[in-house]
């Protein structure tokens, strides 16, 4: 469901209340899509054959229900609407058309073959009149480039050292040129002669350039189509696997035994025809891994090799982000396979490697979204927390003394919960607070029961009269003698108590009138 269906929507048609059923229903051709709507809006929806049925006449008579609608505007938006997913989907992003990677890849084989017999054809011409460069320079490139400098070698001298080093890219073998440039036993060649050659050479290093650009663009291609094709297996070998496929499509469409041998047909069909033995391997062959595999290895690294590209190829050719990181993980894999076949250390398993590029691939998004968005969400932050400044002091200015009244009630209970983590935290200022509360409610009136209490619990604090103390030193006198006989009577004492169900309270005051009974019964004897 996209936002603008959903807004639609919650704009639409009323929300059902909580607890009740709604009077209504929708009804929705996917079921998917309406159990998202009903989990997200709470709108109930219908998917069955009468929905259908429907909005297949909704479909057939719909110019009838909009008076400004023609059939041919109706023909006209849904030819458009094809074009439109056709290019959308079919065809993919323009970025990744396969079709450019097929035609460069195609482009830079051929560029190989006409750049290799040029150069050979500029040796053969060159070498006429300077046989004696071709043994000091091997490469094609800088041949070529020294042809089209030196032109004539008679007019060498030493003064030419220096630009020869620098095209050279070496002062000694710059220094070897010029000395067999004076001792050459080539042919002398017409002006004419030499401005071909240097014209011919030129071509060379243009097309050799041209080439270094065409393999640039390849590898920028093959990033945005293939990224983990490219990072597993390399840019020149994927896209050499494309072009054979078709496309990107065949080739994810290729199982993995298919792909090992893709570009070895002839050498299958021959095998089949003569039941020999198949091909081992065919364009995958140019990978390093298989290079790096020993002899009798080289099959099965082919093999697991193909299985690695089957998966990285149908995740570029299927995934609408465009990420390298499972081609990268893929790559380690294989390359812990190679010390499995080499040292026997056990690799990791598919489906760990896997959850790894998906943990991976998650953590840089994230990490994305929030470089991204640092500015914005503290600015929007530091907005928030002006309005909300504004907003309670114009609260305050409006209704000063229910504010106050909340602001005194917020304080206390902030004062409380202090008090409390105090006590918690801190057992013996919980004992201190705890014999001041006491003593204040002694003052105040409060029952027998918890002026015992504090007394157990504070034992250093001072008695206030001479019965309360000698009542201490007995008890202080048992605990040390006979804990026993203590822990009896506490127990014995509670027991009557819950018995009697009265606060010791106004057992005191019933000794007090007992005793006032006895000195009136010994007055009147």
């Amino acid at each position: 469901m996209t936002d603008e269906l959903r807004i639609f929507l919650e704009l639409n048609l009323p929300k059902p209340k909580e607890g009740k059923k709604a009077k209504y229903s929708l009804g929705v051709v996917e079921p998917k899509v309406g159990s998202h709507i009903s989990e997200v809006t709470g709108i109930p929806c219908q998917s069955n054959e009468f929905v259908q049925e429907l909005l297949r006449g909704v479909r057939l008579h719909f110019d009838r229900f909009i008076s400004e609608l023609k059939k041919s505007d109706l023909e006209k938006a849904q030819l458009g609407l094809g074009h439109s997913y056709s290019r959308a989907k079919v065809k993919f992003n323009v970025n990744r058309v396969d079709n450019m990677v097929i035609q460069a890849i195609f482009l830079l084989d051929t560029l190989d073959k006409d750049i290799n017999s040029f150069s050979m054809r500029v040796r053969e011409w060159f070498g006429w009149h300077f046989p004696e460069l071709v043994k000091i320079v091997n490469d094609n490139y800088i041949y070529a480039k020294l042809a089209d400098y030196i032109k004539d070698k008679s007019e060498l001298a030493e003064k030419d050292i220096s630009k020869l080093a620098d095209l050279i890219g070496d002062e000694d073998k710059a220094k070897e040129v010029v000395e067999a440039a004076k001792a050459s036993m080539g042919q002398d060649l017409s002006e004419v002669d030499l401005m071909n050659v240097k014209q011919f050479a030129q071509r060379v290093m243009n097309l050799s350039e041209y080439r270094k650009n065409l393999y640039e663009y390849l590898v920028t291609k093959m990033n945005d189509i293939a990224p983990n094709l490219t990072s597993l297996i390399g840019e020149v070998v994927g896209a050499r696997l494309i072009s054979h496929a078709g496309s990107l499509s065949n080739l994810a469409k290729c199982p993995a035994s298919t792909l090992q041998i893709l570009g070895a047909e002839k050498a299958l069909f021959r095998a089949l025809k003569t039941r020999g033995n198949t091909p081992k391997y065919g364009l995958i062959f140019h990978s390093s891994f298989i290079g790096r595999a020993s002899t009798k290895n080289k099959g099965r690294m082919a093999r697991y090799l193909a299985n690695k590209c089957s998966i990285a190829s149908r995740i570029d050719c299927y995934s609408e982000s465009a990420t390298s990181v499972f081609g990268q993980k893929l790559r380690e894999q294989v390359e812990e396979r190679l010390d499995f076949y080499d040292k026997g250390v056990a690799p990791r398993k598919n489906l760990d490697v896997m959850k790894a590029a998906i943990d991976s691939m998650v953590n840089d998004a994230t990490n994305d979204v929030d470089d991204g968005e640092k500015v914005d969400a503290s600015a929007k932050k530091s907005k928030k927390k002006k309005s909300k400044a504004e907003a309670d002091g114009e609260a305050m200015d409006l209704d000063k003394p229910s504010n106050v009244a909340d602001e005194a009630e917020l304080g206390t209970e902030k004062k409380k919960k202090k008090k409390k983590h105090k006590l918690e935290e801190e057992p013996q200022e919980q004992e201190k607070s705890a014999a001041r509360a006491n003593g204040d409610a002694e003052e105040n009136g409060t029952p027998k029961k918890k002026k015992k209490k504090n007394r157990e619990v504070s034992e250093d604090a001072e008695p206030k009269t001479a019965t309360e103390g000698k009542k201490k030193k007995k008890k202080k006198h048992k605990l040390e003698e006979e804990p026993q006989e203590q822990e009896k009577s506490a127990a014995r004492a509670n027991g009557d108590a819950e018995e009697n169900g009265t606060p010791k309270k106004k057992k005191k005051k019933n000794r007090k009138k007992k005793k006032k009974k006895k000195s009136k019964a010994e007055d009147s004897d």
